[in-house]
């Protein structure tokens, strides 16, 4: 299956892409379904900026075809009563000249600045959790030893929770730095082996937002008022996503706050 670093490469290139797996990518994805609306978005105000007009009376100042009609005399003699004579066009005026550079320097600039927010790497709230499993590997071992409760309540302490028993059985706690706040990262035992828990108060999310990357496979859930939880596993046969959202929703509904 597509990764979320070879969709953006690839929509990039070609935000109308019709390609399936590119559309099956999208559809389970909510990162980069949000990423698309943006590119998409970015695309339609583009367009319009390249769309704009300039005015008549700039043209015809410049020198251009359109001609400016005013009462009074032409440089041959006087005109008849009442009539309208054709001015010549004047020479284009220092401010006028620098209208028009400022135009084109605002639609240069949104090119460039619309083109370098699309194209760098932009840290997804999933991309950043899955980079962070890469420092803790000694964290995914499979046990039935309990982490002592001493060591979970520190881990959580910043957090202002606890964590009733029938979340399961934790077998790894620390309080680890992340986005430049202390989060709990937790390991919990499944049936379908080790998972990583991480509450992310600081990390608000409308929706349930689905990944897979890196060999990792999970869900970030919404905890309402309390930022939210990211729950993943390696991926694997019984890895699938279903499976990890069940074990995001149990441990959420462990949660009790404390303050």
């Amino acid at each position: 299956m597509i990764d979320c670093t070879s969709y953006r490469r690839a929509i990039l290139a070609n935000p109308h892409d019709p390609d399936a797996e590119l559309a099956r990518h999208r559809e389970t994805c909510g990162e980069c379904f949000a990423y698309t609306e943006r590119l998409l978005r970015f695309e339609g105000r583009l367009s319009r900026a390249l769309r704009v007009n300039v005015p008549e009376a700039v043209v015809a100042l410049e020198g251009g075809p359109a001609g400016v009609l005013g009462e009074g005399t032409s440089s041959g003699g006087a005109a008849p009563s009442g009539g309208l004579t054709a001015l010549r066009p004047r020479r284009g005026r220092p401010e006028t000249r620098k209208w028009l550079a400022m135009a084109a320097s605002v639609i240069v600039g949104l090119v460039i600045a619309g083109s370098l927010w699309l194209a760098a790497p932009h840290a997804s709230l999933a991309a950043a959790v899955v980079a962070h499993m890469a420092g803790e590997p000694q964290a995914w071992a499979r046990t039935d030893v309990p982490v002592p409760p001493p060591e979970l309540d520190f881990a959580l302490r910043n957090t202002h929770m606890r964590l009733r028993p029938d979340a399961g059985l934790v077998s790894y706690a620390q309080s680890c730095l992340f986005r430049g706040h202390r989060v709990p990262h937790l390991v919990v035992q499944t049936g379908m082996g080790p998972v990583t828990v991480m509450v992310l108060v600081h990390e608000p999310v409308s929706k349930p937002v689905h990944f897979d990357e890196e060999g990792y496979r999970g869900v970030i859930l919404p905890m309402a008022g309390h930022g939210s939880i990211a729950v993943l596993a390696k991926d694997g046969e019984s890895a699938d996503s279903g499976s990890i959202e069940e074990v995001a929703a149990r441990v959420r509904a462990a949660v009790e706050w404390t303050g």
